[in-house]
């Protein structure tokens, strides 16, 4: 189960982003390529998750959101890959109104959370579910 807090970049939320920061497991960081102070908040954003979290790397996805507007575009694919290369981090080029890779950033924060949940458990990731015996030998973890 997923619980999405979108603060659509609004200043209200401000106030209470640390909290939210320190509650969330993983992050889409999403930006509109019509706007290069949107892709500037973003990297805003990842040095305050950074900073909150206390460490370098925690599961975030880079996304360029309103690819379908071509003609309006600031930013441009080139700087958005770049950025998510700088940042260790995956990258999509987005469209909620065409849904293009809407689905696709989702589950790869999915598997990121789930992979830094099995590597880190005692990270503060979230809730460990144990495993499930298989037969009297082994263990089994669904993903």
């Amino acid at each position: 189960m997923l619980d999405i807090l979108d603060t659509a970049g609004q200043e209200e939320y401000s106030v209470m982003r640390d909290q939210y920061i320190n509650s969330g497991q993983g992050f889409l960081l999403v930006y509109s390529v019509t706007s290069k102070r949107s892709f500037e908040t973003a990297g805003e954003l990842k040095e305050k998750i950074i900073q909150v979290k206390e460490r370098d790397h925690y599961p975030i996805v880079l996304c360029g959101n309103k690819c379908d507007l071509e003609k309006e575009r600031k930013v441009t694919s080139e700087e958005g890959r770049e950025k998510a290369k700088e940042w260790e981090v995956p990258f999509f080029e987005t469209s909620a109104k065409a849904r293009i890779n809407v689905e696709e950033s989702f589950f790869q924060l999915v598997r990121m959370i789930k992979s830094a949940e099995l590597t880190n458990p005692k990270e503060g990731n979230g809730p460990q579910r144990p495993k499930k015996p298989v037969g009297k030998k082994g263990f089994c973890a669904i993903l």
